[in-house]
């Protein structure tokens, strides 16, 4: 499970960010994650609470929004979610695509007192 380690940088990252920008409380952390990406929110979810003990975060609800996986078909250059679609394009069925979002991973923002 790399979401331990990734949740542990993402906190160092908001922590540094919190320090320059002279925040001692922070709210609400959002963060966007991509369906197709590799990161699973649920495991970013349950390592939360370990990642933020001891630190700044320690009292901050963590929010994550899901980001459809798009992708442009190669033949009719229509665009499509992948996933909602089963990889198949909805206008001339060719399993042909370019991805165009969907496997983001961000600190989407960052909410304070």
């Amino acid at each position: 499970m790399h979401e331990l380690g990734i949740i542990i940088e993402v906190v160092k990252r908001v922590e540094k960010i919190a320090i320059q920008n002279h925040l001692t409380k922070i709210d609400t952390l959002v963060i966007e994650i991509g369906e197709l990406s590799t990161v699973i929110p649920a495991y970013i979810k349950s390592c939360y609470p370990a990642a933020v003990d001891g630190t700044i975060l320690e009292e901050t609800k963590l929010k994550i929004e899901i980001l459809p996986g798009f992708v442009r078909c190669s033949k009719c250059k229509a665009e499509y979610c992948l996933i909602e679609n089963q990889a198949c394009c909805p206008e001339c069925k060719s399993h042909e695509w370019t991805l165009i979002s969907g496997k983001e991973f961000m600190i989407k923002e960052i909410m304070a007192f």
